[in-house]
Order: structure tokens, then sequence, then C-alpha cells
């Protein structure tokens, strides 16, 4: 019998609930978690006793390893036309007047597209997982000649796209159905909707894992989060919103984060929710000087410049995530030490809004213990509601029902207002609440701009000598 929680969830949310354990299976395991419960909710409720094997069947037909892509290749070359699950992304050349596709599993960076497809899917301009039909027209090539573009297209042209995420979300209707919730089972549903199981955290645990979806829902947030390894930093960002783009180390150009003046087209900062940079102290930039400066103008306020791209702005918000080693349990070595050069600079530091002590979260090591079942949110309708609600505003709220006191600068304020209003739009989304409540969203929001100004002063104690933040709710 489902869970008391489970029905309930079933109850309110319909189709946009999925049973969580049923995405571990192994036919969607090298899929993003994002799609594969939406293959897994769309099969599963056309046919609940064979849904697998028809998931199966997709996912080894359309979605090809890597290391197949000559035999893919191959097959367009043989049969006219091949049928492929990616992550399709257009881009435009003016000068050419043509719109280009990129094919990331294929490693193919300049296929064409009808033009129907892309006033029909505006979102393919930022990347949409789907599945594509893509018909092999090696008449392309003269064309290019013909019109002197100077370069050759290769030769596949997207005909036919059905596209896999969720459409259909109503965020009027996610905020709504909240208060069929108590806050406990609300914050339990959002912990199983990432895919964790709520009974290996405490309430604080949870509340700290839950602030990972701030940058998602909240623009224009600059986190960092240090942490032991396996406790699930990296796995969220990558399978919880398919608005992110993370750098796992490797080296970063200006031109992928910023503008590409010789493409002319954005870099991930411009056309993302959220970049996240992994394993910090691995991070190595192409031109250090260049993109820490252009870096820290960006995360004042949002805007940036480069080349003949004069002024640009973006509601991105920025993720640093490092590993530590713990010298007891909860408690990590020195912080400073686990910072790569570039974010030891205090102007740097201060611009991030708060640091997320993942040294208090738990390690997740067994999937039968530490990963959900029962039933949550889907990761794709998740996604969604995260991205649609960053131009919700609940500045208001915040001010109406917080003072913030103790010695705070311009900064601090900013930074507790941030990540407090993206609390509450995670947590309390129908402006409902008690004191009791935003009490306990406040303390979070002040001790991650707390530990952001204590890493500072250890930095440099003349410049950012301590100080302590404080937080008052209001009536």
């Amino acid at each position: 019998m489902p869970a008391p929680l489970d029905e309930k969830v079933l109850r309110v949310f319909g189709e946009a609930a999925v049973d969580k354990k049923l995405a571990r299976y192994e036919v969607v395991s090298r899929l993003p978690r994002f799609i594969a419960e939406y293959l897994i909710s769309k099969y599963y409720h056309l046919d609940p006793t064979n849904w697998a094997e028809k998931v199966a069947r997709v996912v080894e037909e359309y979605y090809p390893d890597p290391k197949d892509r000559e035999r893919v290749l191959s097959k367009a070359i043989r049969v006219g036309e091949i049928k492929l699950i990616d992550e399709f992304e257009v881009y435009v050349d003016l000068k050419l007047g043509v719109y280009f596709l990129r094919i990331p599993n294929l490693q193919i960076n300049d296929a064409l597209i009808e033009r129907g497809l892309v006033s029909k899917y505006e979102r393919l301009f930022t990347g949409v997982w789907g599945i594509g039909v893509l018909d092999y027209r090696p008449e392309l090539v003269d064309v290019a000649k013909i019109n002197k573009w100077g370069r050759v297209p290769t030769p596949l042209e997207l005909v036919e796209f059905e596209p896999f995420q969720v459409y259909n979300v109503s965020v009027e209707e996610f905020t709504d159905r909240r208060q069929f919730f108590t806050t406990g089972e609300w914050v339990d549903l959002l912990v199983k909707s990432i895919g964790l199981n709520p009974a290996m955290y405490s309430p604080r645990q949870k509340l700290l894992l839950l602030t990972r979806l701030v940058p998602l829902i909240e623009s224009n947030v600059n986190l960092l989060e240090l942490g032991p390894r396996a406790t699930g930093k990296t796995y969220l960002y990558r399978n919880v919103s398919y608005y992110t783009r993370i750098y796992a180390g490797g080296t970063i150009s200006a031109a992928r984060l910023f503008y590409d003046a010789r493409l002319r087209i954005f870099g991930d900062i411009g056309t993302r929710d959220a970049v996240i940079f992994d394993e910090i102290s691995r991070v190595r930039l192409s031109n250090p000087d260049e993109i820490v400066a252009k870096l820290k103008d960006y995360m004042v306020d949002g805007h940036f410049e480069r080349a003949q791209l004069k002024r640009a702005h973006s509601t991105c918000s920025l993720v640093f995530s490092g590993n530590v080693e713990l010298i007891d349990y909860g408690v990590p070595g020195d912080i400073v030490g686990y910072l790569p050069q570039f974010m030891r600079d205090t102007a740097f530091l201060d611009r991030i809004h708060g640091l997320l002590p993942g040294w208090e979260l738990p390690k997740i090591l067994q999937s039968d213990v530490h990963l959900a079942y029962g039933y949550g949110l889907s990761v794709d309708y998740l996604s969604e509601v995260l991205h649609r609600m960053r131009i919700v505003s609940f500045e208001t709220l915040v001010d109406q029902h917080f003072e913030l006191s103790g010695s705070y600068t311009i900064r601090d304020e900013k930074a507790v207002k941030k990540v407090l209003s993206g609390l509450l739009k995670l947590l309390l989304p129908h402006r409902e609440f008690n004191r009791t409540e935003l009490d306990s969203v406040a303390r979070i929001a002040v001790e991650l701009r707390q530990q952001v100004a204590d890493t500072l002063s250890r930095l440099s104690p003349a410049e950012f000598p301590r100080r302590r933040l404080d937080i008052k709710v209001r009536g």
C-alpha cells in the first residue's frame, strides 16, 4: 500500500508525480534523470505492465553510445535518415542567414534544421532534449558551395522534432497545490523529488540540501558549496534541471562562458539559468585575468561585456562547488586551502552570496538506503517550475517580514535577501506561513552569508574585521 504522503502526492499532482524507484532501472541509467523520468512517466501511464521494455527499446534504438557514432552516420547514408534522442541546440549565422544545429551525441556542430521547427520550438536556441528525425541530404554541400558560404555543413537536416520537456506547466497551479501539504511534508516531497530519501536527513540537513536549488529558482545568485565527495553536489545540478551547464574541471574560455566573438553567439552565462563550476580546485581558466575580471563584474549586477558585445545582461546564477576532507565528522579542514587561487581574492569572494556547509551532509552510498523511493514530482516537471519561478518576485514579502540586524554591508544585505527569497519560493510558494517557518528559513540564509563573512575575515582581517549578522522576523 502507498504511504500516506505518496497517496497525497498522487492525488494532488496526478501525472506530474512519478515513482522515484523506477528511475533507477538500468534501461534509463545513461540518460539525465529529467529525461529518464519523462520517458518513464510517459510509457508507464500508457502501459504499466510493459513500460520498461518499451523504454528500453526507445533508448537502445535512438540514444546511441558516443562510441557508435560512425555506425549511426553510416546508417544515415544507407537509409537516408536517422532518428535520435539528444539535446539539440540551434545557433544563428547572421552573415550567411543560416540556422546551424548542434548534435552533441554525434559531435556535430554544423548540421541544418528546417526553419519551421525553429519558429515552433524557440527554446532550441538554448538547447532542448527531444527525439528528432534527421534527413541525410548530400545536396546541402552543393548549396553551400553555390551560395559561397565559406564553410561546408554536415549534410544532415532536422526535419521532425518532438521535445521531451514539459510545456504545460502552470506556476499558479503548483503554488496552489502547496496548501495541501504541511511544511514538513512539502520538504520531504522536494527531497524525494530530487532523488534522495528524506528519512536519511535531519530537518537541518534537508534545508541545506534544498538550498542547492536556490540558484535554479532565484536569478543571479552566487553560491559556493564545499563538502566531501559523494554527497550529491554534481548529481543534483546535472539531473534536476535542463537549464544548467556544468564545468567539471578542465579549461574554461571567455568565449564559452560569455560571448564567442568569432561565431557571434552568447556563451553559457548568457543562455543558462545556472552555470556550475564543479571541483573548483581543478578548474583552469584559459585567460585568468580576463575571465576573473569579467566574472567579478558580472557577479555584481548581472551585466557583462566582451569584444564587439558592448553590454549584455543575464539572470544566470553561478555555483562553485568543491571537495573538502573532514578532520572529524562534520568538521572540515581549512576552507581557504580548498579554494583555487582566483577565489582567494577577497573582492571575488565577497560577491558570493552564501557558503553552503556541505560538510554537514552525509554521503550517498547505498541506493536502497539513500536514494528516493515512493512518489515525488517528476524532475522534468520540477525543472520547468524552478525555471519559470525565477521571474516571480518575493522581494516585497522579504522586506515586509524580515528585519536585518548586525554589522551588515550592502553586499551582505543583498546576499541574505537573495538566498532568503529563493528559499521562500521553494518552501512557501503559496505565501502562507507562520513565524516559526519564517524563522527557520531566515536562519539558513543568514548563516550562509555569515560563512562568507568569516572566510573573508580569515583571508584579510584588516579589510574584513569579524562581524556578526542577524535577522528578526517582524510581527
